[in-house]
């Protein structure tokens, strides 16, 4: 029987790859075997603080129902369906184990392509991708749009507009502008025609604002150039009254400013800063998602507020550890009520504010 100081040397005799094998193979039976009971405790306590309430149409009287392959089942009394812990959840009729899930959750975590995640997970493509909006879209629930307060920077940012996927075997989609030759950047099909310079409709605008305390909004507001009425139509309600906001020169912050009464330090082209105040965080967040967001070769519009919000989760919680990230986005991603079918994706549109 081998002893612990031979596993070790033949560890060690191992190379890079091996080392990374035996450290995969030791995470799945500790951590994964571990986190598993966890995550589905802390769905359960979150999803059920205040006691058991029916996900279908929020009554709180309900009964058990026996179980079905080992699952505790629930009935509503007032609407009469029955559910389990995971019901309205991306687990909800899933088939995979528990497992299976944190693995995949650990695969976004280091932000793997679609495919990637599949071949991870040992799952199909398609079910990747569902996996990834159906997680993405509760995460979306769960943080919520946010809101910001004191000194706040804000700058906008633009992602080409994009309808990227298989169109083919749809009915109702139609191309709203001629399509771009692939691997040219830019250009159109039609040579005659010439690309749009500068901000134009066919980019998107997100916007970001961030405040000194780390509290993030990044949000799709429009097409192309911005209007102080965006704006408004973002932080009604989002902002402090006695916030100071720091802007680039842009004229509709003016305007904005102006109609909630709030202070407005503009930083002036060519400056890095006006006296305490300054845009250099936000700068550096947008650098930081343009180049993570590059890594996947151009996202759909319609998706495009989903990989905003993920995003914006790395950032918050990117001081924990990588195993409890895996756990927490599992578990946040299950805690909000929310049904998303395989059908919603085939009529789903840009999600602006």
């Amino acid at each position: 029987m081998p002893t612990v100081e031979s596993v070790k040397m033949d560890i060690e005799a191992l190379g890079t790859a091996g080392k990374e094998e035996i450290l995969q193979y030791l995470e799945e039976v500790f951590v994964l075997g571990s986190f598993a009971t966890e995550v589905t405790n802390e769905v359960k306590e979150n999803r059920f603080s205040r006691g058991k309430v029916c996900p279908h149409c929020g009554h709180d009287e309900v009964s058990r129902n026996g179980k079905y392959h080992g699952k505790q089942r629930y009935i509503c009394k007032s609407c009469r369906k029955t559910f389990t812990d995971f019901t309205l959840s991306p687990k909800h009729n899933s088939k995979k184990d528990v497992k299976q899930w944190i693995k995949y959750a650990k695969c976004m975590i280091n932000g793997y392509s679609i495919r990637r995640c599949a071949k991870e997970v040992e799952i199909s493509i398609p079910t990747s991708f569902y996996w990834r909006h159906k997680i993405l879209d509760a995460i979306r629930a769960f943080m919520g749009i946010g809101s910001v307060g004191g000194v706040i920077e804000v700058d906008e940012a633009f992602f080409r507009e994009s309808f990227k996927g298989n169109h083919k075997k749809s009915t109702t989609f139609a191309m709203p502008r001629k399509s771009h030759n692939r691997g040219v950047k830019g250009s159109f099909s039609s040579k005659t025609e010439k690309r749009k310079r500068g901000i134009s409709k066919e980019q998107v605008c997100v916007l970001c604002a961030m405040d000194r305390t780390g509290n993030l909004i990044t949000e799709l507001i429009c097409k192309g150039r911005m209007k102080h009425t965006d704006l408004e139509r973002l932080f009604s309600d989002r902002i402090d009254d006695e916030a100071i906001l720091c802007t680039d020169s842009h004229k509709s912050y003016i305007k904005f400013a102006q109609n909630l009464g709030i202070e407005l330090q503009q930083i002036k082209r060519g400056k890095h800063k006006e006296g305490i105040y300054h845009i250099q965080h936000i700068n550096a967040f947008h650098s930081k998602l343009k180049k993570w967001m590059d890594r996947f070769n151009g996202v759909a519009t319609k998706y495009l507020a989903n990989y905003m919000y993920w995003f914006k989760w790395l950032e918050i919680f990117n001081t924990e550890k990588d195993t409890i990230k895996s756990k927490n986005l599992l578990v946040q991603s299950h805690t909000s009520h929310i049904d998303t079918k395989l059908k919603d994706f085939r009529v789903r549109e840009a999600i602006y504010v």
